[in-house]
């Protein structure tokens, strides 16, 4: 059974088995109690024991451990995740901080690791001290490559750790900007796809009776069927015309702010549930209503610009000339054309 031994430094100890490779090659001692290694580090238990670990989190493509003997004591969690910039990160990065915390918190001493200890556990361990100690992603990246010079986590990680921080460290996938994330990351799926999943699908407005205090609702111009709601509205920062071109996804055009489409003439919006059957298997296309068919807009996977000149990947997009805006007023049941 392992168990703990307080802050020790064992992890700079040499190998009593004779192994000429250090603790200290094999583990780097982050904070007191939080430790940062490749898969070497957990080859042999003892280097743990000698460190004084309790609690393993494995962020690679398989588990560090086999159900056996010797495992007792020790907590785990793995996270299956490939060192590829398309890898999702973002979506384990709560699970993972919050790990980290409670362990330490016990008084346990963590170890993250991936692979070669240089990309997933350092991207996991930045996103902990910028959470913890509250952080910028350059800051918490910077102390931990000062610790560590090797340390070099993909471009795709190093974006999602941006989009994280501009979520307030803990991912809201409520927020318009986890929803044009998850958007792409679908996207660069999206060939091989049967089936779209439905979570990236807003609820059809026609199905709720009421919308959330101060929510809009926008209707067809035509017929009047509600439509979408104005928290599936993603907003975007204005581009510059063909300048615009430049911002590929995962760049900081997915910064969004609210209210900066004074110059737009179409909304840009997630997935509804009425879309479904018109986007599975097609690349773009028009945006129908549902009711009556009158042409509300258009949506591109690949990205369409806006009026404004951003580019916009994926795009679902619906003119405004074509919606009315409705005031919702839950307490009164009622609502107030705008």
């Amino acid at each position: 059974m392992l168990e703990a031994q307080g802050p020790s430094h064992g992890c700079q100890r040499r190998n009593p088995g004779g192994d000429p490779a250090s603790s200290t090659e094999r583990m780097l001692e982050v904070r007191p109690g939080l430790y940062l290694g490749g898969a070497a580090a957990v080859e042999e238990l003892d280097h743990l024991r000698e460190a004084g670990i309790t609690a393993v989190l494995t962020v690679d493509s398989e588990p560090a451990f086999k159900a056996g003997a010797g495992l007792e004591g020790l907590r785990s969690l793995f996270v299956p995740a490939l060192d590829k910039p398309e890898t999702d990160l973002l979506s384990h990065l709560d699970r993972c901080v919050a790990f980290i915390g409670q362990a330490r918190a016990e008084g346990r001493a963590v170890l993250v690791h991936c692979h070669a200890g240089i990309s997933r556990s350092v991207a996991i361990v930045t996103a902990f001290l910028m959470k913890t100690d509250q952080l910028t992603f350059e800051n918490a990246y910077e102390i931990l490559q000062t610790l560590k010079p090797e340390a070099k986590m993909n471009e795709g990680f190093e974006s999602q750790l941006k989009l994280y921080q501009a979520m307030g460290y803990e991912v809201d996938i409520s927020s318009a900007i986890y929803k044009q994330y998850r958007l792409q990351k679908v996207t660069e799926k999206y060939p091989e796809l049967q089936n779209l999943p439905q979570e990236l699908f807003a609820v059809d407005p026609t199905t709720v009776s009421q919308g959330m205090k101060d929510e809009v609702l926008y209707k067809c111009r035509k017929c009047r069927r509600s439509l979408f709601r104005s928290s599936s509205i993603l907003d975007h920062h204005e581009g510059s015309g063909s300048v615009a071109f430049a911002h590929k996804r995962m760049t900081p055009s997915l910064m969004l702010s609210p209210g900066s489409q004074a110059q737009c003439t179409s909304y840009f919006i997630e997935p509804v549930q009425w879309m479904e059957a018109t986007l599975l298997g097609v690349m773009d296309g028009q945006l129908l209503c549902p009711k009556c068919s009158a042409k509300l807009g258009s949506f591109n996977w690949y990205g369409e610009q806006c009026s404004c000149g951003r580019w916009i990947t994926p795009a679902f997009q619906i003119h405004k000339n074509r919606v009315d805006e409705m005031k919702m007023l839950p307490a009164l049941g009622t609502q107030t054309r705008k």
